[in-house]
């Protein structure tokens, strides 16, 4: 392939190539995709694009930019453009600097820009980008031309004989797409687009402050390290509206600042344009804070302060959260709690909200400030609850017993009807008091940043449980939706619906 390496080119030069290509009367024809796989399917497609035309330009997804899931591509982006460029039909090869093919496009300006014949029908592109593709191509005067050649599965050739997956992960999988075809979990997921969900619980500021170890200090035992940068995110229920919003109609965000650096600007702006909120204030304490020490080369934490009162909530402001509780819920498909313990939900709201939700999903978290103190039975009742297997566990005072027998005891409890417990590097665990337990497992195992995929796999998947959605699918897609945020540092950005669609598409090929 390294013969051929001259093909390859920066996109800017290809923009200049084709222009001149043009002025001499040529026919430039342009490709798009990710070719993570070269097969028989993309070899015919790309003959038939260059038989179309004078010159065959193939401009190709980076790395960063492909959504099909952690783990995804399998091959880099370089030796992906030399496997193009092997081809004697191909031209030129470009790596795309951006997400979306309609800026290569607007660039090159081919005559024709050549997709494969399963996207003549653009109501079937979960992207919805090849109609975005069509205007960019008709503006400069060229058309869309679909070639009607063989075609073959990228994904699936590597799902099944490249080991993407391990064997456990196969066998569910198989079963799982004999019971529900990706199209109907995407449909599935698309359909909760007419859904009010009110959001609540705790605000948290997720500040990361990067530092590079100096050493130990040679008058004191401890480590010296040299501040380098700093970010921050919001957290907690903020994390959780954001995450959900993208897939519903509406979202209401009912939280609770401190009077002490109250950071209301910061967290205003950082809420979705759908999602409304409701702040109380609380005047004996400061906006939740956790600030943690980071080492930039492999985000591991050194140290973190956290900034808090998780004393119970003044009387009179509880007084508040509570009559405005009282008139809102109703107006609300589904209520998420997403309960850090951390001092804003007390009893009284605990009673309000489950008296008054139509359905009510409950994730309460363990952490470092309430060990012991925040379980998932203060609620005395819920309709889906969502924490960790050690939050289960501890619930149930079962620290070694079948996690199974822990669920049904807890649910029986609490008159619940689903679960999810997540066990990290075990996957999940679903319970439905009908049809029983289904165990997910994980689908990828490449960690950027722990730091939030409870709350995205709550987020997602709450929705999902709300709608009524058979428990396997609940947790397959809330699995997805913590495998895509480990990827992702802190709260940097939310699960968005297109690549999730993606990749439900990608593991159920």
């Amino acid at each position: 392939m390294s013969t051929n390496i001259h093909k390859i080119i920066p996109i800017a030069d290809l923009a200049e190539k084709s222009a001149a290509l043009k002025k001499k009367g040529k026919v430039v024809a342009q490709c798009h995709g990710v070719f993570d796989l070269m097969h028989p399917g993309h070899i015919k497609h790309l003959e038939a694009a260059r038989k179309a035309a004078d010159v065959l330009v193939v401009t190709l997804t980076p790395d960063r930019f492909v959504n099909k899931g952690p783990g995804r591509p399998v091959f880099n982006e370089h030796l992906r453009a030399e496997s193009l460029a092997a081809l004697t039909c191909v031209d030129y090869v470009a790596i795309n600097g951006w997400p979306t093919a309609v800026e290569a496009i607007n660039l090159v300006k081919p005559g024709l820009y050549v997709k494969g014949s399963d996207y003549a029908a653009p109501e079937q592109d979960i992207t919805g980008g090849i109609v975005h593709e069509r205007e960019a191509v008709e503006k400069w005067g060229g058309r869309l031309h679909f070639t009607d050649e063989v075609t073959f599965s990228s994904t699936e050739l590597l799902n099944n004989f490249f080991s993407v997956f391990p064997p456990q992960t196969k066998e569910f999988l198989a079963g799982f797409k004999a019971r529900h075809p990706a199209s109907g979990v995407i449909d599935a997921m698309k359909g909760l687009g007419g859904m009010k969900v009110l959001v609540i619980g705790d605000t948290i500021i997720d500040e990361y402050h990067y530092c590079r170890g100096l050493g130990k200090s040679p008058k004191e035992n401890i480590i010296c390290t040299k501040y380098v940068s700093q970010e921050t995110f919001a957290g907690g229920v903020l994390a959780c509206a954001n995450h959900t919003a993208g897939f519903v109609k509406e979202a209401k965000v009912v939280t609770c600042l401190g009077a002490e650096d109250d950071k209301r600007d910061y967290v205003l702006s950082r809420l979705k344009p759908n999602i409304s909120p409701e702040l109380f204030t609380r005047h004996d304490a400061p906006t939740v804070t956790k600030r943690r020490f980071v080492d930039p080369a492999f985000l591991n934490k050194l140290f973190e302060v956290q900034f808090f009162n998780d004393y119970p909530l003044p009387a009179d402001v509880s007084g508040q959260v509570c009559g405005y509780l009282e008139d809102a819920v109703p107006q609300y498909d589904m209520v998420l709690v997403s309960d850090f313990g951390h001092g804003f939900i007390d009893d009284k709201i605990v009673e309000v909200l489950c008296r008054k939700a139509r359905f009510l999903a409950v994730n309460t978290q363990t952490n470092s400030a309430n060990l012991g103190y925040n379980l998932i039975t203060k609620y005395p009742k819920a309709d889906y609850i969502c924490i960790d297997e050690p939050e289960m566990r501890y619930a149930a005072r079962d620290k070694y017993g079948d996690i199974r027998a822990a669920i049904e005891r807890i649910a029986g409890g609490m008159n619940c009807g689903k679960v999810a417990v997540t066990r990290g590097h075990l996957g999940a665990v679903t319970y439905d008091k009908a049809t029983g337990f289904t165990e997910i497992p994980i689908f990828s195992d490449k960690i950027v940043d722990r730091v939030g995929a409870g709350d995205a796999f709550l987020s997602v998947s709450a929705p999902l449980a709300a709608a009524g959605l058979p428990m396997d699918v609940v947790g397959l897609v809330g699995n997805l939706a913590g495998a895509m945020k480990v990827s992702i540092v802190c709260n940097r950005s939310s699960i968005e619906p297109v690549p999730l669609y993606k990749f439900v598409t990608t593991v159920l090929k």
